[in-house]
């Protein structure tokens, strides 16, 4: 995987400075309890610490780096010809991986750019580090929402999204946003979601709707936002010819 030259942020800021927060408080505790010597304190503090403070170690690992690595492998699928569409793109991550690799295709990426998802989510954002990445000629940005998309049926070779679904709050919403992106894939095509929840009812809803070729899986200790507790889990589909 080449170096990546745009800026790319944080995954749900919020956290990571709660993990970083907490960790900061429990070291703090623990050097305070062995100061009025109450070791049995301090101890439990220290490891609280240290405990978190490798949780937010993972989660920034993740999101600055191994999320990446998991994504370029998942992308080595594509032929170079294809219609992509990243649903909540966000700054790009994954929409201009993809893009370098449709040297023959065109990639279009779907968000509301909320900032509370990821830092810094702004459109003007993602196309300035489509032109650092160099592959702004194949870029396509949508502002829009992922549960009513702005495409007709069949318009996409390949459906992506990372992090993205499980941010619309209702399971009605979250299955009409996968109902979406199967109805805009067309027949053959490939659908490849990452999540760190609901992808069980993901996978659901596309056998549902008819899919037969449906695998989910756990993406690895790289796409970890903390620990195995916050693992993300990857559904891959095929929509039937």
């Amino acid at each position: 995987m080449r170096k990546r030259h745009g800026s790319y942020g944080f995954d749900a800021p919020g956290a990571l400075a709660g993990l970083l927060l907490g960790a900061i408080a429990l070291l703090a505790l623990a050097v305070i309890s062995f100061l009025l010597d109450i070791p049995v304190a301090g101890i439990a503090f220290l490891f609280g610490g240290l405990y978190t403070l490798a949780s937010a170690a993972s989660y920034l690992y993740t999101t600055r780096r191994g999320k990446f690595r998991v994504w370029a492998e998942e992308l080595q699928q594509l032929e170079g010809d294809e219609r992509l569409l990243d649903l909540g793109c966000g700054r790009g991550a994954v929409l201009l991986m993809a893009a370098e690799r449709l040297e023959h295709g065109r990639a279009t990426g779907i968000d509301l750019w909320r900032s509370k998802d990821q830092s810094g989510n702004r459109d003007s954002t993602t196309r300035a580090n489509a032109e650092a990445e160099g592959v702004s000629d194949r870029v396509e940005l949508v502002t829009g929402d992922m549960r009513d998309l702005p495409f007709g049926d069949g318009a996409f070779d390949v459906i992506v999204s990372s992090l993205a679904i499980h941010n619309i709050p209702d399971a009605e919403g979250r299955a009409q946003a996968v109902c979406e992106a199967h109805r805009v894939l067309r027949p053959g095509g490939l659908m490849v979601l990452a999540d760190f929840q609901h992808t069980p009812a993901y996978e659901d809803t596309l056998r549902s709707l008819g899919v037969v070729d449906v695998r989910r899986r756990d993406a690895g200790w790289r796409f970890w936002y903390g620990g195995p507790w916050f693992s993300t889990g990857i559904v891959e589909a095929r929509k039937r010819l």
